[in-house]
């Protein structure tokens, strides 16, 4: 059974709308989906299908996220479409660092969370307007006395609500993907297709297709076949015309495939009438609703998006994507785009203070204090502690949640951690670490080393503090490893 830790909701609503801001982990004024409505009728157009519809002349500006389109919704973005997020199942591929959290709060480059992404990496009606965020957790009702059972669920749960909003279409977005998507144009090729669901399609090689859900499509980029990680003949069959959706004739010949994002605009009056009537037993979105809709005769779109895209649903992707920000001269996802930033939770922290220290290809994060070490193509989130003599290569450090009080310097505090059978939060003296996820509040001892030197590829050492999964390390949160380890 999946279980979502969350719903956000972003778009508007009825002016009566409204939100406490001690009740959000952030600030609203940083919000990019926004504005309210007050007193303004939203025309509906009328979308039941495919029946009785002229055909639509489609082009590539229309079904692809190409930068050098514009977009002139009428009605804007931030009056007529809600945002929802959906937080994530139980994150058994991530652990264990969803062992005490739920995904989407898991840390991501140095000062992040996963769900920033979706929330913030959006430019949806600008940054002028304020919006609302509305946070929906699974709940037992009698009239369902479930917990959500999958995407398309936790949405029908939740419909009471959503269809109080007056909006014209519901932006359904994933909690735990790394990439920039201009939503705007995404809802526009909605609009100019005339689709009722428009989903996001990433191209892909055969090497990488066959691990994904994949879609065919028409010479109007419709979609009318589903295939999910076909192989062999059934994989060969799903190769489409990726120039109808805006590549050109040689991207298009090294991408033959495209792959469903998971992300989907869908017009309002279509997904009440698909998950309450036509659907009412469908638990899954990619699986069900959308295949489903197909076969009724909706106008279901691809829209490509030909960017950066990571699903960090494993280990070893969330270890890659990491480290790929450190990637030069440019990464692979970005946080310094000045035309969509990245907002997160505020936290005020002082500057990172770095002591005679060697640092090469690395990102640090707010609030460190790192003293005479080295530390090489790694990720070093807030408040991580590191001190004289560790080397740090090709790792992930997640930093701390709070300053430990009691210094290091003297020997009187370490009598008093060892009485105690503890070390302090952070990276102990002439300690090294390599290929690997240290996540928050661990405490790395003096001399220990995490470098697994015999390239063990899967083990669950919980008890000890740590798990090896694809190789890499991964110790777990509020973990102790003692002084003169070796992992």
């Amino acid at each position: 059974m999946a279980s979502f830790s969350a719903i956000g909701v972003s778009g508007v609503g009825p002016s009566s709308t409204s939100f406490k801001t001690r009740d959000l982990p952030f600030s609203p004024r940083s919000l990019s989906f926004s504005s309210t409505i007050s007193g303004e009728k939203i025309t509906w157009k009328e979308s039941s299908g495919s029946h009785g519809r002229a055909p639509v002349i489609v082009s590539p500006k229309a079904v692809s996220d190409s930068r050098n389109g514009q977009t002139c919704l009428d009605p804007d973005a931030s009056r007529s479409v809600l945002g929802i997020i959906l937080g994530g199942g139980a994150g058994t591929r991530l652990y264990p660092l969803t062992k005490k959290r739920a995904k989407p709060a898991v840390p991501l480059g140095a000062n992040y969370r996963l769900i920033d992404i979706p929330a913030y990496a959006s430019n949806l009606g600008g940054y002028k307007n304020e919006g609302f965020v509305e946070v929906l957790a699974a709940q037992q009702s009698p009239e369902n006395p479930n917990w959500f059972q999958g995407t398309a669920d936790a949405v029908r749960q939740y419909l009471w609500l959503f269809e109080e909003h007056n909006v014209l279409e519901f932006l359904v977005l994933a909690g735990d993907h790394l990439y920039r998507m201009d939503y705007e144009r995404f809802i526009q090729a909605h609009r100019e297709t005339d689709a009722d669901i428009t989903v996001a399609a990433l191209p892909m090689d055969e090497k990488r297709a066959s691990a994904f859900g994949l879609m065919k499509i028409d010479e109007e980029g419709r979609i009318i076949e589903f295939a999910e990680k076909p192989k062999g003949e059934q994989l060969k069959s799903m190769k489409v015309d990726t120039t109808i959706l805006g590549l050109d004739d040689e991207r298009a010949k090294e991408m033959p495939y495209i792959a469903s994002m998971g992300i989907y605009v869908v017009s309002k009056d279509v997904m009440l009438d698909l998950l309450r009537d036509k659907f009412p037993g469908a638990n899954d979105f990619g699986s069900e609703v959308i295949p489903g809709a197909t076969s009724l005769g909706l106008r279901v779109q691809a829209y490509l998006y030909d960017g950066y895209w990571e699903d960090i649903g494993t280990i070893e992707a969330f270890y890659n994507a990491n480290l790929g920000i450190t990637k030069k001269p440019v990464p692979d996802f970005s946080f310094y785009d000045r035309s969509s930033p990245i907002y997160t939770q505020p936290r005020y922290l002082p500057p990172s203070k770095m002591l005679d220290a060697d640092v090469t290809d690395s990102v640090i994060g707010e609030g460190c204090v790192i003293k005479n070490c080295k530390i090489h193509h790694s990720v070093v989130g807030l408040r991580s502690c590191i001190s004289e003599g560790a080397i740090i290569e090709d790792t992930l450090l997640m930093g701390a949640d709070y300053y430990e009080v009691r210094p290091r310097e003297t020997d009187a505090d370490r009598r008093f951690l060892m009485a105690k059978g503890s070390v302090a939060i952070g990276i102990g003296k002439n300690s090294h670490i390599k290929r690997a996820i240290i996540d928050k509040n661990a405490r790395i001892g003096d001399n220990v080393k995490i470098i697994n030197g015999d390239n063990v590829q899967e083990a669950a050492r919980e008890t000890d503090g740590y798990f090896i999964k694809s190789g890499i390390v991964t110790v777990i949160k509020d973990a102790l490893i003692p002084s003169g380890t070796i992992i």
